[in-house]
């Protein structure tokens, strides 16, 4: 019988196919077992979980990628999951990934991505994810345990490293679970133009301190928001980022460098590819406020047009909520998944392919397909701030204000990485004077709105220089208004002349409820959630010069939401 090493590098010592595996007795780490111990509301463990962590599996370029390998401690044949992180393979992927699914009858593969968690090489974005995954799956093909089925699961960038392997799916590849998922790198740095500022600083200090553990992350994260503001309201705003995160990051500086999704830059990081022809059975799961939300729903169209076996969740959670509070019916969800396509268990399948969450009702929704395609309904911004059913005269101008870049409109709640991410009360900041709103009466009856809702606008400025944040808000009886979903765009540069643009506002399913009226919010940025304008005409990392702009929203502007009968 061959011997087990902790080093794990195939070769005799490892075990190939066709050897008998002694399974080693570590238990999964402490930290693991802690945690695992405070979930509520999961399905039964059905086995133990054993845990051989440390391996090293040769990567595409011969370096060795750390890997800790969880199974389940009985007797049988069992599938295997790849779960490849930046993130390093402790607390919270240990327990979520490695612990629970072991326990549900998994070989459970969680490796640290080259350049992080003690694997070698150097971490980029992009350019290594496809080949060392592939690099991985041959490994696998060597273990005595692995019988030949594999999935992939994870969350954020664990979803990017799926994407990347079905780009050239290994024949052993049989269902893939994408939480809250990253399929598209540029999008999550820069959108319509502008550039996602706080995204692009969260994600530069999770990827180079998240790795190294919970301490150095800890540290990580409270220096990054003692220098947060300084940092985001530098100028220049290139490089400001060093003193929050510690150090310059090279690939940070790359990304928030190229707005352009055609520069050459960008070529290759987009797995779009991957789902536009996948056979691969995916589940797809986000949230109403994640960061990536449109990400996902861009692939669930794609894998849609394939012809894929796919599903969709989509619940009242951000990037982060949804592996927190949202957590129990994630797992289940995942779970009820990769027991279908990997074990031939269909058993907790639901019987439609999409359920969401329609927000304002508070319940669930099962849907044949997303969107639903509803009637879109048509509403109008008038000069004394009503939202109309009926249009206005095109060439009239309907309200203005004044968008100064040194005193940035804030941004409130939404789709964004961090805790402040979310529906929030939206009083003050349209009490501010550069924020305008256009609100309806109050709603007779319920109004459900399902799929994406659209702002075109007729906007003039007097420098030409301008962004435009557009945001659909539900304001209860008693006043208090609420985001639901936005949106914003950079304007093109032609001053004073009325232009027509579309600012896409994301895809929301919501109840406005009798009593409740609907308002269109608009103002000149989101700061910091996109870097300000600086309206000189400056490149946005190199403005040194601020200067105000005075944008005017005219008749003939309109809101469009897919509008459905309450259910």
């Amino acid at each position: 019988m061959t011997s087990h090493t902790r080093d794990g590098v195939s070769g005799a010592t490892d075990g190939g196919a066709g050897t008998t595996w002694v399974a080693p007795p570590g238990k999964p780490p402490l930290s693991a077992r802690m945690m695992r111990a405070t979930w509520r509301g999961l399905p039964a463990k059905r086995y133990e979980a054993g845990w051989e962590p440390g391996l090293g599996v040769p990567a595409a370029d011969g370096s060795l990628l750390r890997t800790d390998h969880y199974f389940p401690r009985a007797d049988g044949d069992f599938p295997t999951l790849l779960v490849r992180s930046p993130y390093g393979r402790g607390v919270p992927w240990s327990p979520m990934y490695g612990m629970l699914f072991a326990e549900q009858g998994f070989h459970v593969v969680l490796q640290s991505c080259r350049g992080t968690g003690g694997s070698g090489g150097e971490f980029h974005f992009w350019r290594n994810e496809a080949a060392d995954g592939l690099a991985t799956v041959d490994w696998l093909r060597g273990r005595p345990w692995f019988n030949g089925a594999l999935g992939t699961l994870g969350p954020s960038y664990l979803g990017y490293v799926q994407w990347a392997l079905a780009l050239d799916p290994p024949p052993e590849l049989r269902a893939m679970v994408v939480q809250v998922g990253l399929y598209d790198p540029h999008a999550l740095f820069h959108r319509n133009g502008a550039l996602q500022l706080e995204n692009a600083l969260l994600v530069g200090s999770g990827m180079t301190s998240q790795h190294r553990g919970f301490g150095p992350f800890l540290r990580a994260t409270l220096r990054l928001r003692r220098h947060f503001a300084e940092m985001t309201r530098a100028l220049p705003l290139r490089g400001s980022y060093v003193r929050g995160l510690g150090g310059e990051v090279p690939w940070l500086d790359e990304v928030m460098s190229h707005p352009d999704a055609d520069d050459p830059f960008w070529e290759g990081a987009s797995t779009g590819n991957a789902a536009a022809g996948s056979r691969v059975p995916t589940c797809l799961i986000s949230g109403w406020q994640d960061a990536l939300v449109d990400q996902t729903f861009e692939q669930y169209g794609r894998l849609r047009g394939a012809g894929c076996d796919t599903s969709l969740l989509v619940g009242p959670w951000t990037h982060a909520s949804a592996l927190q509070k949202g957590w129990p019916e994630v797992f289940a969800e995942s779970l009820a998944w990769l027991r279908a396509h990997l074990c031939d268990d269909r058993s907790g399948l639901r019987p439609t392919g999409v359920r969401v969450h329609i927000g304002g009702q508070g319940h669930w929704r099962d849907l044949a397909e997303w969107p639903p395609s509803p009637a879109v309904g048509q509403w109008f911004p008038a000069g004394d701030g009503r939202l109309i059913r009926q249009p206005s005269e095109t060439s009239v101008p309907l309200a203005a204000f004044r968008y100064d870049p040194a005193d940035p409109t804030p941004s409130i709640g939404g789709p964004l990485l961090s805790a402040t991410a979310g529906s929030r009360d939206n009083g003050d900041l349209e009490e501010r004077p550069d924020v305008l709103t256009f609100t309806s009466e109050p709603m007779n009856e319920p109004m459900d709105v399902l799929g994406p809702a659209t702002a075109r606008l007729r906007i003039s400025t007097d420098t030409g220089y301008a962004d435009v944040f557009a945001r659909l808000c539900d304001v209860d009886g008693k006043g208090r208004s609420v985001n639901v979903c936005d949106g914003l765009v950079r304007l093109p540069t032609t001053p004073a002349h009325p232009l027509e643009v579309t600012v896409p506002m994301s895809s929301t399913a919501h109840r406005f409820a009798p009593g409740h009226r609907v308002r269109l919010q608009i103002s000149g940025g989101a700061h910091p959630r996109f870097a300000r304008n600086s309206g000189s005409g400056e490149p946005t990392l190199d403005a040194t010069t601020l200067t105000p702009v005075r944008i005017t929203v005219h008749g003939g502007s309109a809101l469009e939401l897919p509008q459905a009968r309450a259910e």
